[in-house]
């Protein structure tokens, strides 16, 4: 007999005559789409199990490629509302009403769209999985496996965000409101779960598949199911509360020896893992477009031939960009990358012109003019002025030299986040456009991080990390450490895996994510209580099980 019937859904009928049986596709407004729906009357059956396992778990992975490729939602979430990225109002360009500056502040409400959507979009995933887990579902092993899994992945970003999980079992009458899961009972059934899909996931090595959505390392592996299983107990006292536990540190460093055992390992060349290829550190890849990676922060006259131009809004702050060695002001590199400002290789380059089609692997010249497109433009952190194809110097709309600014400051030379130019800003981009505008291949997992989670596990648990952060800052050719305090493990962190979902949540881990920096509200500096997002207001009139979190 399967042990299954756990959960109760995030959805609640506001219409008594219709419940959608086999995908829920919006967790509280019942937004209907037409991929393997079903709808039946709610008075005359109840949940059927669902018909198709294998198309349903192939959609719930679908489904990832928004929520993942999305610069709003959970990336805005994960990013925007750190210091290590902000969209400033140019003009009239970004101003949103103010949704993107509200994040930065830490001016958020219980009605902000993003949060909204991201309550959504993540407890409607770990509905779906509960529905391939019922009893009345003819799944295999296999299916159940991902479902497993994603069911953990969709709980974990819930609890992670909001603090509790409204959970509905499948088969349960649709009027009944959903249970509340948090603390202990929200983790123990995550890492339940994550137990329960590893023992079924396939062993997937690095470097396997073809680099689509047909790869291995497009679904969940065993390697994935245990790197977020370390993530959850890394961050389990976070939710508890107290101090990281001995017992689940000493997991966390056994977790990803088990990860590398399997083959992954660091990879040399830190940015050749964002290609479109397959390499030694990706343990799962979303195939979505990472077009919105490297254009959101793009000024509109760069490289205009590929996407008309950049979309000039995200930037980070410069105390960020000041934690990466190099020159404060500069950060050129010539055409083959070699850096001429001291800067470690994570923090990137500046080119000073195009480089020729075909002088380099998955160079594109869609053009044929002979200059690889897309190739003047930098990787990592771009910073003062930035260069056409021939080398000339780039300008604004206005005929000013394109030179991208550490400071935020309106007309008025004020620090600020409205009324910016066009050149204010640090610009952060690691998929380049050089290998495509749009490529589908986004890293969500990494082993970098699971290597970093390991000499975080060894720190918490008394021992010494100094020896695991020189390996990888002598890879990334970053000058070694003579000892390796707690922050200097967050701010490691923060170079290696900036702009990839992870600040937000280191941040709150190691104590940080409401300190002062660059344009937060005063009144926000210093208030834990912005650890956790508010629950959107109209979940809790639909279930009066939830509670409004503190603050809000």
């Amino acid at each position: 007999m399967k042990n299954k019937r756990i959960f109760k859904t995030t959805a609640r009928l506001l219409s008594g005559s219709l419940i959608l049986a086999t995908t829920l596709l919006s967790c509280t407004d019942l937004e209907i789409e037409g991929t393997d729906s079903i709808i039946i009357d709610a008075t005359e059956a109840g949940f059927q199990g669902v018909s198709d396992p294998t198309s349903f778990v192939g959609n719930a992975y679908n489904s990832l490629n928004g929520y993942i490729g999305d610069q709003a939602n959970l990336y805005a979430l994960s990013e925007v509302t750190t210091d290590e990225a902000l969209v400033p109002t140019r003009g009239s360009d970004w101003g949103d009403n103010g949704i993107w500056r509200q994040l930065h502040q830490h001016e958020w409400r219980p009605d902000h769209q993003y949060i909204l959507n991201t309550w959504n979009q993540w407890n409607t995933l770990h509905y779906q999985a509960a529905q391939i887990l019922s009893d009345l579902t003819d799944a295999t092993p296999a299916q159940e496996a991902d479902a497993y899994f994603l069911r953990a992945l969709g709980m974990w970003v819930i609890l992670d965000n909001f603090g509790q999980i409204p959970v509905r079992d499948p088969q349960a009458p649709v009027f009944d409101d959903p249970v509340v899961l948090s603390g202990q009972e929200a983790v123990d059934q995550i890492v339940s779960d994550l137990n329960a899909s590893i023992a079924n996931l396939p062993a997937v090595g690095p470097g396997s598949g073809v680099g689509n959505s047909t790869s291995p390392n497009a679904r969940a592996s065993k390697a994935a199911a245990r790197y977020l299983l370390a993530k959850v107990l890394l961050n389990k006292h976070i939710y508890l509360g107290g101090e990281a536990n001995s017992a689940d540190m000493a997991e966390v460093i056994s977790l990803v020896d088990q990860i590398a055992a399997e083959g992954y390992a660091l990879e040399n060349g830190y940015f050749d893992i964002f290609k479109n290829t397959l390499d030694n550190e990706t343990i799962w890849f979303i195939p979505t477009s990472v077009g919105n990676r490297i254009w959101n922060g793009l000024h509109y006259n760069q490289a205009p031939d590929q996407a008309g131009g950049g979309w000039n809004g995200f930037a980070t702050l410069a105390d960020f960009y000041d934690t990466f060695e190099g020159d404060p002001d500069m950060n050129r590199g010539t055409k083959d990358g070699e850096p001429l400002d001291g800067q470690e290789e994570r923090r990137g380059y500046v080119p000073p012109s195009g480089l020729p089609a075909g002088s380099f692997a998955g160079s594109i010249d869609a053009n044929d003019d002979g200059i690889a497109d897309g190739s003047n433009i930098g990787f990592g952190f771009l910073i003062n002025q930035q260069y056409d194809y021939d080398g000339s110097a780039l300008q604004d709309r206005g005929g000013n030299p394109l030179t991208f600014k550490r400071q935020f400051t309106d007309n008025n030379g004020n620090v600020s986040l409205i009324n910016n130019s066009e050149t204010s800003g640090i610009r952060v981009i690691k998929y380049n456009p050089r290998y495509g505008a749009f490529t589908e291949h986004e890293i969500f997992f990494r082993f970098a991080d699971a290597y970093l989670m390991k000499a975080e596990a060894m720190m918490r648990s008394g021992g010494d990390a100094t020896a695991m952060i020189n390996e990888l800052r002598t890879l990334r050719k970053a000058t070694p450490l003579a000892s390796v305090s707690e922050q200097d493990i967050l701010d490691e962190r923060g170079r290696e895996l900036y702009n990839e979902f992870w600040r937000r949540n280191d941040m709150i881990r190691f104590g940080e994510y409401t300190r002062d920096w660059t344009l937060k509200a005063d009144a926000a500096i210093g208030d834990e209580t912005k650890n956790l997002f508010p629950i959107p207001s109209s979940q809790l009139i639909l279930n009066p099980n939830l509670t409004q979190n503190p603050g809000y």
